[in-house]
């Protein structure tokens, strides 16, 4: 007897994450947008802070959908021991890349895989970046583009931004919101990839 493969959900409204998880060969069955309190807890670390929302998305969207093999992620940009917001209003991205000017910064990527049996998966990638030294007419022009918006840190690196990106040591994919190696990872382990 063959084991049913549950239907992938994922719980994520981000066009980004579909189009990464289509790089794996993956369509999700069902899409679900959570909604959770992202506050950071106090003392929360930016990594401990990314692996405690993923798995917090992926348990609202079994809620929804308790057959599914639910896959979540979360990104979180860190300055030192500082997590960054996600760029809601021009001041906030203002601040975000006058902040990153000139600096390494990390970005944990969190990947979750909650299953229906309950079983958790996660993984986590750090990713340092170092920007370029920032003019004010560059982040000007990059506050005109409106790319930032709800962007961690104030940044997309797969937009404009990538030419503020000096040198980056770990995941491409996992700046941009799923790292592709450590979902694969996951996936595989569930038997949901070959």
């Amino acid at each position: 007897m063959t084991a049913t493969v549950p239907p992938l959900v994922l719980a994520s409204a981000s066009p980004r994450r579909r189009d990464l998880i289509a790089r794996l060969g993956l369509v999700p069955d069902r899409i679900i947008a959570t909604d959770i309190d992202e506050s950071p807890l106090p003392g929360e670390t930016p990594r401990v802070h990314a692996v405690r929302l993923a798995a917090e998305k992926a348990r609202a969207a079994a809620a929804l959908a308790p057959d599914g093999a639910i896959l979540s992620g979360d990104t979180v940009v860190g300055a030192g021991r500082r997590i960054l917001p996600k760029a809601e209003d021009e001041a906030t991205a203002r601040q975000c890349l006058a902040l990153l000017s000139g600096r390494r910064h990390r970005v944990f990527s969190a990947v979750a895989l909650l299953m229906p049996d309950g079983t958790l998966r996660e993984a986590l990638s750090e990713t340092i970046v170092r920007f370029k030294r920032l003019s004010e007419a560059e982040i000007d022009a990059y506050i005109a583009g409106g790319e930032w918006h709800g962007k961690a840190g104030g940044y997309a690196i797969q937009g404009s931004a990538e030419g503020f990106c000096a040198w980056l040591a770990g995941s491409h994919s996992g700046v941009i919101g799923l790292p592709l190696f450590e979902t694969r990872r996951l996936l595989v382990a569930a038997g949901l990839l070959a």
